[in-house]
């Protein structure tokens, strides 16, 4: 059975995703139903009836309940058994698990653990996707056929930019004349890309002369188990970073099953968003990730014919050195979890 951190927040979908209808997503290996309640707030259930096992997201809703396409009992957003069509007394053990959600910053986040452990001061902040006049952040989703923890090692050494993404995000030697840098503080871990002293980088077209030398960085932040916020900043060489043009992104991996990954990503914009300017930049990010990033990682992990990644004895390069350090800091909570 795969072992996941359970005690920790979750991303199960983009706030747009789910609605009246329910919505099945496998999550940590458990088919999961979301839905709206008539109040607006999210219900995540299991998705299966302990009756015969029937999805409920193929049935109807009565009310904020769910009722089951196969036989019809009735599920509050509890999970608890609330209507039998064929006798007044309640099935015995006729219940299904239920998930703590909180939606903040158009994620819904759900608690895979102890609901009594569901701090929400422990969600990661992503408030700094949301700029005034810039419209809701272009968001995106991509499903990735390889562990979680490959998507981890993959965005916190962003130094593979300068070889797999060379049709979209391409360094063009640029991550070769900067610095890397790893902080931890607690279970949270800082990745960082300094490049002083360069050619503007792209996301600045537009913005600075191409031709204008600048200082540029890539900043990323990750919180157990596999929230990431990158912030992609430029400015004139030798210039304050305060004013320097920002992109804000959210990389957020949620394991579907041991080997397979839910990947959300949002980023914000540059300028007020225009049809033109949203259809070049949803190419770009599709192309990035879709094209470039999902092959290798899976390839990757095919490669790896299903052994056990420290078995394989990995080389180590040092600009990975984040990516290794979050896989040591999970195992540590996955075990201090299981021993508790």
């Amino acid at each position: 059975m795969a072992r996941f951190l359970r005690n920790c927040w979750y991303m199960a979908a983009w706030s747009h995703e789910v609605g009246e209808a329910s919505l099945r997503r496998r999550l940590l290996g458990d088919p999961i139903a979301l839905y709206r309640r008539s109040d607006g707030t999210v219900a995540a259930l299991v998705d299966r009836c302990p009756h015969r096992f029937a999805p409920l997201s193929m049935g109807t809703r009565d009310g904020d309940n769910l009722v089951c396409p196969y036989h019809g009992l009735t599920f509050d957003p509890q999970g608890a058994c609330v209507h039998n069509p064929y006798s007044d007394q309640l099935p015995k053990g006729a219940s299904i698990r239920s998930f703590p959600t909180v939606e903040r910053d158009s994620i819904v986040w759900f608690w895979a653990g102890d609901e009594a452990k569901a701090d929400t001061a422990l969600i990661p902040d992503f408030s700094m996707l949301m700029i005034s006049g810039h419209g809701a952040p272009l968001s995106g989703y991509m499903a990735m056929a390889a562990p979680y923890e490959m998507g981890i090692d993959n965005l916190l050494d962003l130094s593979h930019i300068e070889f797999v993404h060379k049709g979209s995000f391409a360094g063009m030697g640029v991550i070769f004349a900067g610095e890397h840098s790893l902080r931890q503080e607690g279970n949270r871990l800082h990745s960082n890309w300094w490049m002083t002293d360069v050619a503007a980088p792209p996301h600045t077209f537009g913005i600075y002369n191409p031709q204008m030398r600048c200082d540029h960085w890539l900043d990323m932040r990750w919180d157990a188990p596999a929230a990431m916020y990158l912030q992609v900043g430029a400015c004139p060489h030798g210039e304050s970073r305060d004013g320097g043009p920002l992109a804000h992104q959210a990389h957020i991996l949620t394991p579907e099953s041991e080997n397979s990954t839910h990947y959300f990503w949002a980023t914000t914009r540059g300028f007020p968003p225009t049809e033109e300017s949203d259809a070049m930049l949803n190419g770009l990010f599709s192309q990035a990730f879709d094209d470039e990033d999902k092959p290798i990682i899976e390839a990757t992990f095919r490669n790896m014919d299903g052994q056990d990644f420290w078995d394989l004895k990995p080389a180590y390069l040092g600009i990975d050195a984040g990516g290794t350090t979050a896989r040591r800091i999970l195992e540590k909570l996955i075990a201090s979890e299981t021993a508790g």
